[in-house]
């Protein structure tokens, strides 16, 4: 696919990597001579300097040719005149990221003037990966797919966990509703096979429908108690979406902001939350809320330093779940270390949700791709695929599909049942697949078996 990209900060540079990584051909438009010469050096991809939304800067990257373009400034409305010039120059499909609150009510309205196929909220969307944190204490990550039929929970193996040292075909015996799809230990990420047995301190995604997810962290021990209370610091973007979207929730939300007109201004927005003026980075304040009793601290202030140091601050004191927000990609890797797990980050967010729309824009004659989601620090990628009639691989027992090697099948999903495939399963047109497999080595539901040995 031709694909142009508007905008060269760390969102634009992580899509243009990944993409041009996809095999597509990309095309960067920025301002700065200086971002661009980096990706110029770095990337297989063509750079412009010039204004996104001028239409001699856009027929100049060929627009006219254009199967998307993505537009990432940090400017709003740049990125919707961006998206809008491109569709009347003839880009086929656009997107456009779109952070004021002040635009959600007439996002809809917006979209349709000003002919945005899809809009992209980075706050918006890390509130919602937050909001899905809450459910489960001791959980790293949780996603879901399947329309929310299906979820995958990340987290880490304890020393008295009953799953450890069993090979995971004895453990399908066990929990038969229950796939584990991926683990990490000293660092490697694994597909695990059915011989593979987990250890203490491993990181294990384990994925089914809700209800069998919750059971089976029960029989583990572990607290499936929806968080009660929440501490947030920092009054911005993505604290006003969480407190929007956990409202019914009932969690007791309070929040600390130093900006005493921000203070006034979210204390009319938001009902059922208490405004704490002050700053939230001091203990004594951090103190003085019983940040080592609150059920949850999720640290979200501007400055990556200060969310780390809050963040370690309340783990020590006894919080039973730390939250930090990071813009810089790369402290994600550093973070385990400094024993603070669940980490978001709004410009990875972005990232992720955009390069799925642009893979399922690229869509296979025997497969839809509904979703693709990071795991592992983006070791792995768990995918979603819709089966379409006439694929070769359908009606094939999976014993007999030659799955290739670092793939796994975890979930299908048909007439609204899930389940969890051994060998004599098959896949039907129009079930749901999940796979998960090693990052970068899947693009269609195809690519996960060897056709040529199913012709034979």
């Amino acid at each position: 696919m031709n694909i142009i990209i508007v905008g060269d900060g760390k969102v634009g540079y992580t899509l243009a990597q990944f993409l041009s990584k996809d095999g597509h051909d990309i095309t960067i438009i920025d301002k700065s001579a200086e971002a661009l010469t980096r990706a110029s050096e770095t990337l297989d991809v063509m750079c412009i300097r010039g204004n996104g939304a001028n239409v001699r800067t856009l027929l100049e990257s060929g627009i006219e040719n254009a199967d998307a373009i993505i537009a990432v400034t940090g400017n709003d409305e740049l990125n919707m005149v961006c998206c809008l010039a491109a569709k009347q120059l003839g880009a086929k499909y656009s997107i456009a990221r779109i952070r004021d609150p002040e635009y959600t009510e007439s996002l809809t309205m917006l979209q349709n003037k000003l002919d945005i196929d899809q809009v992209i909220n980075p706050e918006r969307a890390t509130a919602q990966e937050i909001s899905r944190l809450l459910r489960f204490p001791f959980a790293i990550n949780i996603e879901s797919f399947a329309h929310g039929r299906v979820e995958m929970v990340e987290f880490r193996v304890e020393p008295t966990d009953p799953i450890i040292g069993v090979p995971l075909s004895k453990l399908h015996g066990k929990y038969p509703r229950i796939q584990f799809t991926a683990a990490q230990r000293n660092g490697e990420a694994i597909i695990p096979g059915g011989s593979f047995e987990i250890a203490a301190g491993d990181r294990v995604y384990a994925t089914g429908d809700r209800e069998s997810i919750t059971k089976f962290f029960k029989q583990l021990g572990k607290d499936t108690q929806r968080m009660k209370s929440a501490l947030l610091i920092g009054g911005g973007h993505i604290s006003y979406y969480l407190a929007k979207i956990i409202a019914g929730m009932g969690v007791h939300l309070r929040m600390i902001e130093i900006n005493e007109a921000k203070c006034a201004r979210l204390a009319d927005q938001l009902d059922n939350v208490m405004i704490i003026c002050a700053d939230g980075t001091d203990q004594e304040v951090l103190d003085s809320e019983s940040v080592g009793d609150c059920g949850a601290l999720i640290c979200l202030t501007d400055r990556d330093e200060e969310n780390i140091i809050t963040g370690m601050y309340g783990a020590r004191r006894g919080a039973k779940k730390v939250i930090v927000k990071v813009n810089r990609l790369n402290t994600l890797e550093v973070m385990e270390d400094l024993g603070i797990e669940s980490v978001v980050s709004p410009k990875l967010t972005t990232a992720n949700v955009i390069l799925r729309s642009v893979r399922a824009l690229n869509d296979s004659r025997n497969s839809v791709v509904e979703k693709v989601y990071g795991m592992l620090g983006g070791k792995v990628e768990a995918y979603e695929f819709t089966a379409l009639e006439g694929a070769p691989y359908l009606n094939i027992p999976l014993n007999r599909l030659n799955i290739k090697r670092g793939i796994l099948v975890s979930v299908l999903v048909r007439d609204r049942k899930n389940i969890i495939p051994f060998g004599g399963d098959h896949i039907e047109a129009g079930d749901t697949v999940i796979l998960t497999a090693k990052a970068g080595t899947v693009v269609n539901l195809e690519d996960a078996f060897d056709l040529a040995e199913i012709k034979r």
